[in-house]
């Protein structure tokens, strides 16, 4: 329903936060406003390290990605991390085309020079390289799951948007503290939009999400529930793992719908209102899925 209104959604609530990851699987950048665009936040998971043979690399083999810090700035991306001198990556500028892998798919991109390289041999510790997703290149999410919607993305793990919510974390938070560990933020689940006044997990059983925006609703639709691997295990201030969150989660969180796979948070498309300025506080609502 394009023209559903406030009132007559399900639910109501606003955007909380808002949160792009430029290299996958490196730390996210929190901003209060960005470009939604068809392959989701401008500039989310732009960027990808990839090992001598152009396959991608993330937190789970290489922990210390999470301590990879990118700060954006009008022209350049500058990438901190402990031990290290910055190191500055233009964003509008690459070097050599290369085919990368990512999944199952492979994919055109541009090689980000040696000296990218060599910062990211040395800080992670394995011969590694930087590329730079290519805009020529289309990599649509799974057809399957966007109902036949062609939804491109860039080096996400398969679709645009992740969707979360404050209540989500808040009940996992409760489930952890009631066994005597220690509370988890948003930022372990590396979500896009976080979504503030929803019960807890109502991102789950949205059917669209309407964003109100200055130029009017984007839509992003919900579409496949988010199966999580052991990177929530990781804590992002020190790279260190432990097992309680994918241990709590599997008490309550597994999902017929993938599976049986443990679940947290909504992988979205975007369906209506691209090239529009979503911002932290813009009202959101929405109805129930029911199938």
């Amino acid at each position: 329903m394009a023209d559903l209104t406030p009132e007559q959604g399900d639910v109501q609530g606003v955007i909380a936060r808002l949160f792009v990851h430029p290299v996958k699987s490196c730390a996210a950048v929190e901003v209060q406003e960005a470009w939604l665009l068809d392959t989701g936040l401008e500039l989310d998971r732009a960027w990808m390290v990839v090992d001598p043979e152009g396959a991608f690399v993330t937190q789970r083999e290489l922990p210390l990605m999470a301590l990879i810090r990118p700060q954006l700035k009008t022209y350049e991306m500058v990438l901190r991390a402990p031990g290290m001198l910055a190191l500055h990556v233009a964003i509008d500028e690459v070097e050599a085309p290369v085919s990368v892998q990512v999944w199952d798919d492979q994919v055109k991109a541009f090689d980000m020079g040696a000296v990218a390289a060599q910062w990211f041999t040395d800080f992670l510790g394995r011969p590694l390289r930087l590329v730079r997703f290519d805009p020529e290149q289309q990599r649509l999410s799974s057809l399957k799951w966007t109902g036949g919607v062609a939804a491109p993305n860039q080096f996400s793990d398969g679709f645009p948007v992740l969707l979360s919510s404050e209540a989500s974390v808040a009940d996992l938070n409760q489930r952890l503290a009631a066994a005597g560990h220690a509370p988890v933020g948003v930022e372990r689940f590396r979500a896009n939009v976080v979504l503030g006044g929803f019960d807890a997990f109502d991102e789950d059983r949205l059917e669209d999400l309407y964003i109100g925006t200055e130029d009017g609703p984007s839509v992003l639709r919900p579409v496949k529930p988010c199966a999580r691997c052991p990177i929530p295990d990781i804590d992002p201030q020190s790279a260190q793992s432990s097992p309680e969150v994918g241990d709590t989660l599997r008490g309550f969180r597994s999902d017929d719908r993938v599976g049986g796979a443990i679940t947290f948070g909504m992988n979205a498309i975007v369906t209506e209102g691209a090239e529009r300025i979503v911002r932290v506080g813009q009202p959101v609502w929405g109805r129930y899925r029911f199938d």
